[in-house]
């Protein structure tokens, strides 16, 4: 099998894979802003109630199980001068940036009217942020068939989203810094306004970069009608092995993202939750070319199962910690931060290799099919996450900037610290089962092409 990495060999071209991953750098704002910092600043500073909250953001995640299929299949079906993907992107990446910038600056209202507000803007947020990263994320499987150069390819572009993942985690901390430095520390809304200015143009620019850039290789319609195209995906056994596996892993990785804010200050007793979210970001761009040149040695699956094992076994002594333990936690989140990035690239160069054996049982290439289904469950794992602890949170008595009593700290401990372990755990015994090795990929890919060089 060719070497894709050298420079000869390579489908694609340093200068395209950096224009493909820029956009996974400014998304990337939907994330740690999103996830993290959205609640707690809409229950604790605007006033909104933390169930109404969680509820919010987990119907809203469940919207998009709909909108998600929708989309993947609508492009899939697109033809024009402008390519299936392209034309989405650049409407998205409008619309995103105008959501971002409402939700980040909400108007002084009353109670009833500013939960109608943020109920209504995090919708627009989660529409448009579909519209782009449905196509966008169906472009990279199009771009290499190659099998190693894919873990490459998605490296960088999973790189570039923890690159801009550590960069909206440190924003915080340097508007904090900037405007301290002038002489006043910034309320909690000028905050958000100033990051709403920053992020909004950056997804624009960014996403037109990547348009300009990037050729699409196929630009034929699909024939299939929607129920008989997903029914066909839930047919292909390597793609729903991957799918559970992922899901439930997924699962377990939002409850942190959800609940660090709480668990630092509630838990820990401690401040500045945004250097261990630098730390655990830092630690996962680092380690990414290591686990490039893992993969490369033992496989993709073997090496998703090593990073999920260090994460897990790592992750684990968080639920021991209690006030004063900030010291230990950063060491222990510095561990389970070593395979954070190989969590996001590696599941995604694998789904590429099972699009290519669908091709190989349909004929066709449906990246927008297989993406939308992918995004539900991406998406389903980050609306259980949020609502689950959320919701769990207020039933146990949470009280915004007060001290918690002790069945809400320890529902914090077992949410934040004990369920992503075990739904790791419950993962690998999942991913043991996929069975698209380098040598069965390569049997694939010579079949289609066997196929295509045929008469």
């Amino acid at each position: 099998m060719k070497n894709s990495i050298s420079g000869s060999h390579r489908q694609v071209s340093w200068t395209d894979t950096f224009a493909y991953a820029l956009p996974a750098l400014s998304l990337a704002v939907i994330g740690i802003p999103v996830y993290v910092y959205l609640p707690k600043f809409y229950t604790d500073t605007i006033g909104v109630n933390i169930a109404t909250v969680g509820a919010l953001l987990m119907v809203v995640r469940l919207f998009d199980a709909v909108t998600d299929p929708v989309i993947g299949y609508v492009s899939d079906r697109t033809t024009g001068r402008f390519g299936r993907r392209k034309p989405y992107i650049a409407f998205g990446a409008l619309g995103l940036a105008a959501a971002i910038l409402f939700l980040f600056k909400p108007p002084v209202l009353a109670a009833g009217a500013m939960t109608l507000y943020f109920g209504f803007w995090l919708f627009a947020l989660f529409f448009f942020w579909t519209l782009i990263t449905i196509p966008y994320e169906s472009l990279g499987p199009e771009m290499t068939t190659d099998y190693h150069e894919r873990t490459m390819l998605f490296s960088i572009r999973d790189g570039f989203l923890i690159l801009g993942t550590l960069l909206a985690a440190a924003t915080p901390v340097l508007i904090d810094a900037v405007m301290t430095s002038f002489g006043r520390p910034p309320t909690e809304k000028e905050r958000f306004s100033i990051m709403a200015y920053l992020f909004a143009p950056t997804i624009v620019v960014f996403s037109l970069i990547c348009i300009c850039r990037i050729k699409e290789k196929f630009n034929r319609p699909m024939t299939d009608h929607l129920i008989k195209g997903f029914s066909d995906v839930v047919k292909n056994r390597s793609f729903m092995i991957l799918i559970a596996g992922y899901t439930i892993s997924a699962l377990g990785s939002n409850l942190p993202a959800t609940l660090i804010l709480y668990y630092v200050e509630y838990v820990l007793q401690a401040r500045n939750a945004e250097i261990f979210l630098l730390i655990y970001f830092v630690t996962g761009v680092a380690f990414l070319p290591l686990w490039i040149a893992v993969s490369r040695k033992t496989g993709k699956k073997s090496a998703w199962i090593l990073s999920m094992v260090i994460n897990t076994g790592a992750f684990s002594g968080v639920f021991f910690l209690g006030p004063g333990d900030a010291a230990i936690y950063g060491v222990l989140v510095f561990l389970s931060g070593i395979g954070f990035g190989a969590g996001l690239a590696l599941p995604s160069a694998i789904q590429a290799d099972v699009i290519d054996y669908d091709e190989l049982l349909t004929g066709q290439r449906r990246e927008g099919r297989y993406i939308g289904l992918w995004s539900i469950a991406k998406k389903l794992a980050a609306a259980l996450g949020i609502g689950i602890g959320l919701l769990l949170l207020g039933r146990t008595g949470y009280r915004p900037n007060a001290a918690q009593t002790a069945s809400t700290v320890l529902t914090l401990k077992v949410l934040y610290a004990l369920v992503p372990c075990l739904c790791n755990i419950l993962s690998i015994a999942i991913i043991r089962f996929y069975p698209i090795s380098e040598k069965e990929h390569a049997r694939i890919r010579s079949k289609i092409e066997r196929r295509q060089q045929s008469p």
